[in-house]
């Protein structure tokens, strides 16, 4: 997924009101998390090579109930949700293809059966993804309802043995809905459609799911529809730790020099030992900085796609959702000819920027954006190893370890 599509999905996300959507098969690199306006996203990936990925995406609001994340590999990744009586943990997933081989397609399972092992067991379970499986029309009890499709797999055979070993269900089969809300991707020939992607639940708490379908009028270009469960859930907002100041240095007062001068001068040297004295020094710049020196300011990241482009994008839904085929992949092309057309205007006006900014001698600016350009994307990692290797995802856990 590049820059382009990822704008896309954020504005499907607030056009569609979801609160949190899972990604598969992301083809990024590296695992982290970050932050691109109001939203908050969680990815895993191979290190070097663009293939699988899975992310889960949140918005502001959900954000602020984030415990901890834990990428635990290219194609497993879960959250945990402060929530209220109890905690949520939502995992996204990418299953192998049936292609697959059997190890990798057990390594898969086995990977997944301890991440949820290592959950705190009175925690609700949200697990949603592309499992690849086609779990069939007849209903299991308590597993699946009247309402799946075709005839189940090998694959969905697996799918259902892990939803009984950890008592769970497939929401999606639950609902009665018209046929092109129950199908999840559709083959690039349009001859094909099928039920392949899953969004299970802990039985418990299956009276919390109010609904689960497909929203066919979203769109980012993909083969998969949108697949939505609304569950009925109270969020609560964790204490926030305070951010230490970041001082814009580049804007020191005079006045500011000068009070610190003059209550340094007033200092009483004698006889103090050195952690008293540091203390008084650093409380002393920081009230005579809090006072006189404003914050730095974190700019907004530049939008890149143009009007012109988002239109298209727009068009394109559009077209998905009146089910013209040949406009819709019309468009998806050209989506894709102006997001690339806008990035390399984006980056031209850039180089632009340097070279005006030598010309006309300002050396601060000059490298700053210079440093802009080379500067290579980093995402913060957000969980470390206990003694024992396991995984810890919860912030509290990592400050203690």
């Amino acid at each position: 997924m590049n820059q382009g599509k990822l704008d896309v999905v954020n504005g499907e996300m607030s056009r569609v009101n979801i609160d949190i959507l899972g990604i598969s098969e992301l083809k990024w690199t590296g695992m982290g998390h970050f932050i691109p306006d109001d939203y908050h996203i969680f990815y895993c990936e191979q290190e070097n090579h663009r293939r699988n990925g899975v992310a889960i995406i949140v918005n502001k609001r959900v954000a602020n109930s984030v415990l901890g994340y834990n990428p635990k590999n290219d194609r497993i990744i879960s959250i945990r949700l402060l929530g209220k009586p109890i905690n949520v943990t939502v995992i996204q997933v990418y299953a192998p293809t049936t292609g697959a081989d059997d190890e990798e397609i057990e390594d898969f399972y086995v990977s997944l059966q301890q991440l949820v092992d290592a959950i705190p067991k009175k925690d609700t379970i949200v697990i949603m993804g592309d499992w690849n499986v086609k779990v069939g029309s007849k209903s299991v009890t308590g597993i699946t309802g009247n309402f799946g499709l075709e005839d189940r797999n090998e694959a969905g055979d697996k799918l259902l043995d892990f939803c009984q070993n950890n008592s769970m269900f497939i929401t999606n089969t639950c609902f009665q809905q018209p046929k092109r809300r129950l199908y999840t991707w559709t083959s690039s020939n349009g001859q094909y459609k099928n039920q392949i992607d899953c969004i299970l639940c802990s039985q418990r708490w299956r009276s919390s799911i109010q609904l689960a379908k497909t929203r066919r009028d979203a769109d980012c270009g993909s083969d998969h529809e949108l697949l939505i469960a609304k569950f009925q859930m109270k969020l609560k907002t964790k204490s926030k730790t305070a951010r230490s100041a970041r001082y814009n240095l580049t804007n020191i007062s005079h006045k500011y020099a000068v009070e610190v001068k003059n209550r340094f001068d007033g200092l009483d040297l004698i006889d103090r030992e050195p952690e008293e004295l540091w203390s008084k020094v650093r409380d002393i710049i920081k009230d005579k900085a809090n006072k006189n020196i404003p914050n730095t300011k974190t700019p907004k990241k530049v939008k890149w796609l143009a009007a012109d482009t988002l239109k298209v994008a727009e068009e394109r839904r559009n077209a998905k959702g009146s089910g013209d085929k040949e406009r819709f992949s019309r468009l998806n092309a050209e989506f894709q000819w102006r997001a690339r057309r806008d990035k390399e205007k984006h980056i031209n006006g850039q180089c632009q920027q340097i070279e005006d900014n030598n010309q006309k001698g300002k050396t601060r600016h000059l490298f700053k954006k210079i440093d802009e350009i080379k500067r290579t994307f980093h995402a913060k990692i957000g969980t470390i190893k206990d003694k024992q290797g396991r995984d810890l995802m919860e912030k509290e856990d990592i400050k203690k370890r």
